[in-house]
């Protein structure tokens, strides 16, 4: 049975022209609130729709072709950075589907640092370098509360609990070769509101605006994944309602 499209043409424009939205995000949030839903078959379409845009404003050939290997990167390294909150399975899920509408000349060689912005934290840093680098965006993004948070995890009973954030902070959320910190939080975002997890939520979106980002792009942030998530089918549930796909309480906002 075919499966009803989440993006339709009204979705994407709609999604294009939300005020206030950081400029060249719309892809990235749009594939990493797909993966998080579990439609990966979608994320073709953010592509070939963000080439196409870019094919508008640019002249095709080498540049042209940079830009769109650009696109790629990004959505590739966003989809990547996702697994930190919304799991291994769904990213891989989503990183094959886009693999598969992914012209070959946009494809990067594996081993090489434009295929993998952390080959040179596994090659050529120290293990003390990338942790570190990982703990100062842990701290950027939790401010004055950061060492509060840390230790709640490393209290929470299960201490590898500390050390699995440690390790995903330093190794996947902080590498900024591709996306920017900021950047790396609208993901982070994306991938936390269709979950219903507005305790973690609360403090990524509180760390996008510690990052830089303004109130009304974290709000523009928030509001696309919300369209994407409805679109889907999501919507806020009855207090008494056993199960179901939505949020049981309103979505985080600040």
């Amino acid at each position: 049975m075919a499966v009803t499209p989440i993006l339709t043409p009204a979705l994407l424009t709609a999604i294009r022209n939300q005020p206030n939205l950081p400029r060249n995000s719309w892809y990235f949030i749009t594939a990493t609130t797909l993966s998080a839903i579990n439609r990966p078959d979608e994320v073709p379409n953010v592509l070939k729709n963000a080439i196409e845009e870019r094919l508008d404003t640019t002249n095709e050939g080498v540049t042209g072709r940079d830009e769109q290997r650009h696109i790629t990167r990004r959505l590739r390294e966003a989809l990547v950075k996702a697994s930190a909150v919304a799991g291994m399975p769904k990213t891989i899920n989503a990183l094959f589907s886009l693999k598969s509408a992914t012209p070959e000349d946009l494809l990067d060689e594996s081993g090489t640092d434009a295929a993998s912005p952390r080959h040179k934290d596994i090659y050529d840093s120290s293990p003390t370098q990338v942790l570190e680098r990982g703990q100062t965006f842990f701290e950027k993004i939790y401010g004055n509360i950061s060492r509060r948070i840390m230790g709640q995890l490393d209290r929470s009973g299960a201490p590898d609990l500390g050390l699995l954030a440690r390790l995903t902070y330093g190794y996947v959320l902080s590498n900024a070769d591709v996306l920017t910190p900021v950047e790396t939080s609208f993901v982070l975002i994306a991938s936390l509101i269709p979950q219903d997890v507005n305790p973690q939520l609360k403090g990524h979106l509180r760390g996008a605006l510690n990052g830089g980002a303004t109130v009304d792009e974290v709000r523009a942030v928030r509001d696309v994944v919300i369209k994407i998530c409805e679109a889907s089918g999501m919507r806020k549930l009855e207090e008494t309602a056993i199960g179901g796909w939505g949020w049981r309480s309103e979505v985080a906002n600040v």
